[in-house]
């Protein structure tokens, strides 16, 4: 993950941002966590993404399949850029149709 870090292949969402610094519970977190974050790209919630994101909604709910909303958020920001998700939460993101996801 270092690598990809120094080489701009690692980036975050804007709803990721928001998420761990809501997360923050002293400014020595807010501190650490605004430096990570100054350290990537971080991608925008954007038309693209709401179009990829809505549609995983509709897709999932009509399957009774349904994950959070910052969830499908993140989807679609990967989604309307092609780009590969990384994280834990597999079980939630791998019921999205052509998310790829990466392994940490």
């Amino acid at each position: 993950m270092a690598a990809g870090l120094r080489d701009g292949t690692i980036a975050t969402t804007a709803v990721s941002a928001f998420e761990l610094l809501r997360g923050a519970r002293t400014p020595a977190e807010v501190e650490l966590i605004e430096t990570l974050l100054a350290a990537l790209p971080i991608f925008p919630f954007d038309e693209r993404a709401s179009r990829a994101a809505s549609a995983s909604r509709r897709e999932l709910e009509a399957k009774g399949q349904t994950i959070g909303m910052g969830d499908y958020l993140i989807a679609g920001i990967c989604l309307g850029r092609a780009s590969s998700l990384l994280t834990r939460n597999r079980k939630h993101f791998e019921r999205v149709a052509g998310l790829s996801l990466g392994r940490l």
